[in-house]
């Protein structure tokens, strides 16, 4: 399996990065999308971290994703708020809706799960094509550094069954030619002392130059591309930050 967020991986998805956490990205998106009045897509929804307090502003927002596992647990926090869910299972690679959307944004590096440059560029194209005139893109990406270096180790949480998962990753492969890496992800399911359950995955990164990036959005056809690091709009990224934070208008 690769990159697909199964039972277990979407379960402790959901633990560490429940609603209500933010990396800066929350607050980020909420004030450069305040005041739109259209619709908005966010591709890669997961659980809903980013897309509910977006709905908890007003804002008008659907997603999808390719996990129908996270996507469950996306309906599941939604019902719990009263917000509507109007997410549903597509891939990067396929999406596509009857509508125009006045933004579309990816936030927390999802952007970089598409490995093959030419699938990223169709993306971008297919973003590009369901975004009204003057419609925006606002994408994320995590800087080189982090995605090479990958993540080694094992960390573990409690759910609220008394069930104890832990999550096992290291890094196996960094292919300079293709800039991707893949680390292989072990989530097993603990209870009463006993293994329940595990999964194996195989989680697969492309990194992007910032440069890059910017032309490939370019290339498309986007316009008035900016570039900020950490979240500090109109602020230049620079070497240590832990995030860089594209956004781009399609031209009217």
């Amino acid at each position: 399996m690769n990159n697909q967020y199964g039972n277990l991986a979407s379960q402790v998805y959901n633990l560490d990065k429940h609603i209500g956490r933010s990396f800066g990205d929350v607050e980020y998106y909420r004030e450069r999308l305040r005041g739109s009045t259209g619709p908005i897509l966010e591709p890669a929804v997961g659980n809903g971290r980013v897309l509910i307090p977006l709905l908890e502003a007003g804002l008008q927002v659907v997603g999808f994703d390719a996990s129908e596992e996270m996507l469950e647990h996306c309906r599941r926090e939604c019902a719990a708020r009263s917000l509507p869910a109007h997410v549903t299972r597509q891939t990067f690679e396929e999406f596509a809706y009857g509508e125009r959307f006045e933004a579309v944004i990816i936030p927390a590096g999802s952007f970089q799960l598409i490995t093959d440059h030419g699938a990223a560029m169709a993306t971008l194209q297919r973003v590009f094509d369901h975004l009204l005139p003057d419609g925006r893109l606002v994408v994320d990406v995590d800087p080189v550094g982090s995605v090479m270096s990958g993540s080694t180790g094992i960390r573990r949480w409690s759910t609220q069954d008394g069930d104890v998962l832990t999550l096992t990753a290291q890094l196996v492969e960094t292919d300079f030619v293709a800039q991707t890496s893949v680390s292989q992800l072990r989530y097993d399911c603990w209870r009463a002392g006993q293994l329940a359950a595990s999964e194996l995955e195989f989680f697969n990164l492309r990194w992007w130059g910032v440069e890059e990036l910017a032309l490939a959005l370019r290339a498309t056809g986007f316009a008035d591309v900016t570039v900020c690091g950490n979240y500090e709009h109109g602020r230049a990224p620079r070497t240590d930050d832990r995030s860089i934070t594209f956004e781009a208008r399609r031209p009217e």
